[in-house]
């Protein structure tokens, strides 16, 4: 597992270890320089244009822009044409930037203002203008010298730390940045790199290290954890001497009429992710849908109220609460309950009245963990009271649509930062929070983030949440705890889509060959 960071976190870690650990400021630029110079070579080898290619360094005057002005002369002294250009006032740079402006002098190397860049094409450009502190918007000059150096499509950008122009803890873009080819990020992983459009603009990244220890980020914190390949030991084990019953029940409401699909997808994905015994509960018309496409699950009905799809006074949520129909069902959905160790809610149920009084009949029948998805989420929305149920038992999967009416919040303001809207709904509702996105983020009411970096654009297909749904409620009924059943479930979810996504094409792909590629 690794841990991404926050600018003002990279910051207390790099104090820590200068100032308590005792490691020089300038040992660390070095490395950090040096590192940046292989990756630069390292492009260069793998173009196969090692030579007559210049390799130009445009430097800001703060710490970035030193080790941008340290990596040029590296570079230099392995032979290298190199040239640097210098942005800002160079006289107001910090004290890294000076002593290696000094040294640069001391051995040849010319440096001019930015202001006469000129880019021939298959130039490397080492882009160290801004590093991961910038928090304001990109204007005027800079705005002018970042737009002369993206326009090159001949030249590829090693962004020293991160792209200029990305903001380190969200991602986003502020106002202009570098697009870069390579990215060498230094200690940690931080935070922007791995949300969009940040982590679009990052390329390929490196985190290297040059010096740091895990017990400075212990001591200072950390933004977000990061699942890898190697953590998959700490799925649920399948001891030898089991049975079904060893791997959980797990119970679905989902499907309204015309959407078996849902039902289906969900369970489907449960059953791959290795639940014991899966229920199914749906309404009448899909039985037989479902009993052909997975024989594997029980199927029970739920036998709606007549009248209740409708939006008349009497078919109002409040109104099915004295129809002895409704109390009949009521009483089914506590009966399933009973059986379940985790429940699904939400994948195609719809948006009828009932649904509301559905999903609150399943939330108040069991105190057993609870994944809510989909239409489950809008009527949350539309009825907010069904949040009092949430602390310790409930994961919501929101989309940022769903979140949007969740959190009463333009999908704008929630890309923005992702993090901080999955923290705060969580924090305010006391469920875990999936927020899902092309970089999905997962939060809990303690704070613990997660951020996924597996996937593809080949799960942007309907069904997908479907069967992330079913995966998630699979790992609760195995055993696992709400906040790492989300992170993994989503992570497992993504690599299923970068492997089917291997066998049938980005393009291709269905949701239900995502359920099918979880074979891990």
């Amino acid at each position: 597992m690794k841990y991404t960071v926050t600018g003002k976190q990279m910051k207390g870690i790099d104090q820590d270890t200068i100032q308590r650990i005792g490691i020089p400021s300038v040992v660390l630029m070095e490395r950090a320089a040096l590192a940046v110079a292989d990756a630069a070579e390292g492009l260069l080898k793998k173009a196969k244009r090692q030579s007559g290619v210049r390799i130009v360094a445009v430097c800001g005057t703060g710490n970035n822009g030193a080790d941008g002005i340290a990596a040029g002369r590296i570079l230099r002294g392995r032979g290298y044409d190199v040239a640097i250009f210098l942005a800002g006032d160079s006289e107001h740079g910090t004290e890294e930037y000076q002593l290696q402006r000094r040294i640069a002098q001391e051995v040849g190397i010319s440096m001019k203002p930015a202001a006469e860049l000129t880019l021939c094409g298959s130039e490397i450009v080492l882009d160290a203008l801004f590093g991961i502190g910038l928090g304001r918007r990109i204007e005027g000059e800079y705005q002018k010298l970042i737009e002369k150096i993206n326009q090159r499509q001949d030249v590829d950008i090693v962004a020293v730390d991160i792209p200029s122009g990305i903001h380190g803890d969200t991602g986003a873009v502020m106002g202009v940045a570098c697009r870069a080819a390579v990215t060498v990020t230094f200690g940690y992983m931080k935070s922007g790199l791995l949300l969009y459009p940040g982590r679009e603009y990052a390329g390929k990244v490196l985190v290297e290290d040059i010096g740091f220890f895990d017990g400075s980020r212990e001591q200072v914190g950390w933004d977000a954890a990061v699942l890898e390949r190697e953590d998959m030991d700490r799925l649920p084990k399948r001891p030898p001497d089991s049975n079904k019953g060893t791997f959980g029940k797990l119970l679905v409401v989902a499907g309204s009429i015309g959407m078996s699909g849902a039902a289906y997808l969900s369970a489907l994905g449960a059953y791959r992710t290795g639940t014991g015994l899966v229920r199914i509960l749906t309404v009448p018309e899909n039985r037989a849908v479902l009993q052909t496409l997975l024989p594997e699950a029980m199927v029970d009905v739920l036998e709606i109220p007549k009248g209740a799809f409708g939006r008349e006074e009497g078919d109002r949520p409040e109104a099915l609460s004295h129809n002895p129909e409704w109390e009949n069902l009521c009483q089914a959905v506590k009966e399933c309950c009973a059986w379940a160790d985790g429940i699904v809610i939400g994948p195609g149920l719809g948006q009828a009245p009932y649904v509301e009084k559905l999903v609150e009949a399943v939330l108040v029948s069991t105190e057993v963990p609870v994944v809510m998805d989909a239409d489950g989420l809008n009527a949350v929305a539309r009825l907010p009271r069904l949040t009092r149920f949430f602390p310790g038992r409930v994961i919501v999967t929101p989309h940022m649509g769903e979140m949007a009416r969740l959190a009463g919040q333009p999908i704008e303001a929630l890309k923005a930062d992702r993090l901080r809207a999955a923290r705060e709904y969580a924090a305010r509702t006391g469920a875990v929070c999936v927020l899902k996105d092309a970089s999905t983020v997962i939060a809990d009411p303690e704070g613990l983030a997660w951020i996924n970096t597996s996937g593809s654009s080949a799960m942007a297909k309907g069904g997908s949440g479907d069967v992330l749904s079913g995966v998630i409620g699979s790992l609760l009924v195995q055993g696992m705890m709400r906040t790492e059943a989300a992170a993994w479930g989503v992570y497992l979810h993504g690599l299923a889509g970068e492997k089917a996504a291997k066998r049938q094409g980005e393009r291709a792909v269905m949701a239900r060959e995502l359920a099918k590629a979880l074979a891990f």
